[in-house]
């Protein structure tokens, strides 16, 4: 068995299925029925970083997530095109191709600035949008130390040999305030999704691209946007949270005391009922 289909064989299930776009192989889960809810995770990470919310969300929504390109079990893209406007492109792709027109949105980190990045350029198709401790400042304050280091020409070398179960672990623990949650087969599932063959190299090549600023665009969305973000985010800082309130028009902002990079993931009950809340109001 090759190291793919042992990580197959450990990180997938019944709802597992993978979707050829443009010569991409993407990893999803569908799951639960009503208005469907699209998830984004972060960098590092994998659908499975919405586990809790997935559980208890597919009761009243079709909650849909993916493996981003370049991550995961989705891997590496034919072009190792890692671009934001090239995840705009799958991502628009991977929903047309399951035929859902509208949906509600929401992305962790990374996944966050993918979201709003995908809201502003398709405003028609996102009903609300959720950013959970979302990426998308590119002052050196917003950027996260593992990206941070990803940037020296250094790292770029030796990121395979870096990469060391430890130093996964510790990114790990940086991001929980709770180190009560994490678990050895966390750990062990987030080291070998991140450095699946290709995978690394996939990450400094999405760091190291030309990202624009764009979010002096915020003031254009045009939906109802929840904001949710834990108060001891060591890798996003909060402030960021108010800076996302203060740009974008329509918003809910819920900031998480002792919770940090990943509310869905520390305090999934609490989050995911603020979820449901938000989806079901008038605006």
């Amino acid at each position: 068995m090759n190291e793919f289909q042992s990580l197959l064989k450990k990180y997938t299930n019944e709802y597992s299925r993978f979707l050829s776009v443009d010569g991409a192989l993407i990893h999803y889960r569908i799951e639960g029925e009503g208005e469907p809810l699209l998830l984004l995770h972060g960098a590092f990470s994998s659908l499975h970083t919405f586990e809790e919310w997935t559980k208890r969300l597919s009761k009243k929504y079709k909650i849909i997530r993916l493996d981003l390109p370049g991550f995961a079990l989705t891997g590496t893209v034919p072009d190792d095109d890692y671009s934001m406007k090239r995840h705009l492109h799958y991502l628009n792709r991977f929903m047309e191709i399951l035929g859902i027109k509208q949906f509600y949105l929401g992305g962790s980190s990374l996944g966050g600035w993918v979201s709003w990045e995908y809201a502003l350029a398709y405003p028609k198709k996102v009903k609300k949008l959720i950013l959970i401790d979302a990426a998308g400042f590119l002052d050196a304050q917003s950027i996260p130390l593992p990206f941070k280091m990803a940037r020296t020409p250094f790292f770029g070398r030796v990121i395979k040999y870096v990469i060391q179960h430890n130093v996964l672990e510790q990114f790990v623990r940086e991001v929980y305030y709770n180190q009560s949650k994490i678990t050895p087969q966390m750990i062990e599932r987030y080291y070998e999704l991140f450095t699946r063959e290709g995978n690394p190299e996939a990450f400094l090549l999405l760091v190291n691209n030309k990202h624009k600023e764009n979010t002096k665009s915020l003031k254009n969305l045009s939906m109802p946007v929840l904001i949710m973000w834990g108060r001891e985010d060591r890798w996003i800082p909060v402030r960021n949270a108010h800076r996302f309130h203060e740009l974008i028009p329509q918003n809910r902002m819920l900031i998480y005391d002792r919770v940090g990079h990943l509310p869905m993931e520390e305090v999934p009950v609490q989050t995911s009922k603020a979820v449901v809340k938000f989806l079901s109001e008038e605006f």
